[in-house]
């Protein structure tokens, strides 16, 4: 994905310097997605700068909500400590986020993942809780499923989805949808956007820029996206009674949907790939 901006080092050094100048240490880059580059700064703290206009709302969520939500959830997340406004250096708001410590589970082989199962379903089912009106909205995560059909027969057609995973959609689809309240939803839930301890407990969950309020079938999806099928067994479990079966079948719903979306992006990372396939397998098996 191209970047509407150049954003190196030196420019990371700017901000800092003019806005926050009792920040120092070490920069270090760690990540340069879709949406945002992110440099680690000293031991204890990271930058968090969007590359592309579209995410510079996706930063401000995270500074409005993540702070409150933070006190009530169960595994760390990166709730800004400092806020960046927009200058004539930098178009756009940026964050100082703690630096959370662990191992990102996208490179931890699947069987071991089992350790945090549980643990996953309480950071959701802690989540989950009734979202305020003012939420952040989003056309693509906590919708009805159906409002993917359209993105799901372009991915299909790029030749990088299983076509025999057509029914298997429209199946899902046609699940009954969310008749609940709309609930805080995290958005993005595969394992790149988890950290774990040595142990193997679960450390964080990060990158809440598609925070949103919707069904919470989206985050479910990470039964397929993370896990196998013993995991996953234990996941559910976790879940308890809260998730009824048709919101377990839309989650399976949404792993298809997320799983197509990065198999079909033919620019995406060898991670992404890799991520993408493993759903896919995992939905189709189960």
């Amino acid at each position: 994905m191209n970047a509407d901006i150049f954003i190196d080092a030196a420019l990371a050094r700017h901000l800092l310097r003019t806005q926050h100048p009792d920040l120092d240490g070490d920069l270090t880059l760690v990540a340069s997605g879709w949406d945002n580059v992110i440099y680690r700064l000293g031991d204890d703290l990271a930058v968090r700068l969007p590359r592309r206009e579209v995410a510079a709302d996706l930063i401000v969520h995270e500074q409005r909500w993540l702070p409150s939500l933070s006190r009530s959830l169960p595994a760390a997340v990166p709730a800004p400590l400092r806020v960046g406004t927009p200058s004539e250096d930098f178009p756009w708001p940026w964050s100082v986020t703690p630096w959370l410590p662990g191992t990102p589970v996208s490179s931890l082989d699947v069987a071991s993942r089992a350790t945090f199962a549980t643990e996953l379903a309480a950071f959701h089912n802690a989540l989950h809780v009734p979202a305020p009106a003012d939420a952040p909205s989003n056309p693509v995560r906590g919708v009805a499923l159906s409002t993917r059909s359209a993105a799901m027969a372009e991915r299909f057609a790029t030749g990088r989805v299983p076509l025999g995973l057509r029914a298997l959609w429209d199946e899902l689809v046609a699940v009954p949808g969310w008749a609940g309240p709309p609930v805080w939803v995290h958005g993005d839930p595969h394992p790149g956007n988890l950290l774990a301890f040595d142990d193997g407990r679960l450390a964080a969950v990060l990158d809440f820029g598609d925070l949103t309020a919707g069904d919470p079938a989206t985050d479910l999806a990470a039964a397929w996206l993370v896990f196998d099928g013993r995991a996953r067994a234990a996941y559910r479990a976790a879940l308890g009674a809260r998730v009824d079966e048709d919101t377990w079948r839309r989650g399976r719903g949404w792993a298809l949907n997320i799983g197509a979306a990065l198999a079909a992006d033919a620019g995406g990372t060898a991670e992404m790939a890799a991520i993408a396939e493993h759903a896919l397998r995992e939905v189709a098996a189960s």
